[in-house]
């Protein structure tokens, strides 16, 4: 994949950004996986994307490829680690702490993404970001 996805869920009307996959990372959203439930996330492109591949071609491919069902789970495994991290971090971590690990994780978001989206990220909205952006700036003084 080439570009930037926002993944988001609406609450009460309003957009949550609950990922963001950029280079290098599979698009995964396993919510609405069975067809019997439709998913609750929406992605949207952010910038102009690139997308290779979809449900069906990663069957044919496991079918012609056994071995690359066992990557796809390795990736699976990852994306599934990161997000329990991430759903962690808004247990036990303070928005400005969310963001400074986003800041380390991800610089390049920040250039890429509306600052909207970023507080959405973080749990916050963009007005306490401005507050928590002015607080990093003036602790590095």
């Amino acid at each position: 994949m080439e570009g930037c996805i926002q993944q988001y869920t609406m609450v009460d009307g309003e957009e949550k950004t609950t990922d963001f996959f950029t280079e290098n990372q599979w698009v995964l959203s396993l919510s609405g996986f069975d067809e019997a439930n439709p998913s609750t996330h929406f992605l949207v492109c952010v910038e102009e994307t690139t997308v290779v591949g979809n449900e069906e071609a990663a069957q044919k491919i496991f079918k012609n490829f056994p071995r690359f069902e066992t990557v796809s789970r390795m990736v699976m495994e990852k994306a599934f680690a990161e997000q329990q991290s991430r759903m962690n971090s808004f247990m036990t971590d303070t928005p400005e702490q969310r963001y400074s690990k986003l800041v380390k994780s991800k610089p390049d978001l920040l250039q890429r993404v509306p600052q909207y989206q970023i507080a959405s990220y973080i749990g916050v909205k963009p007005e306490s970001l401005s507050r928590i952006r002015k607080r990093l700036v003036l602790k590095k003084k």
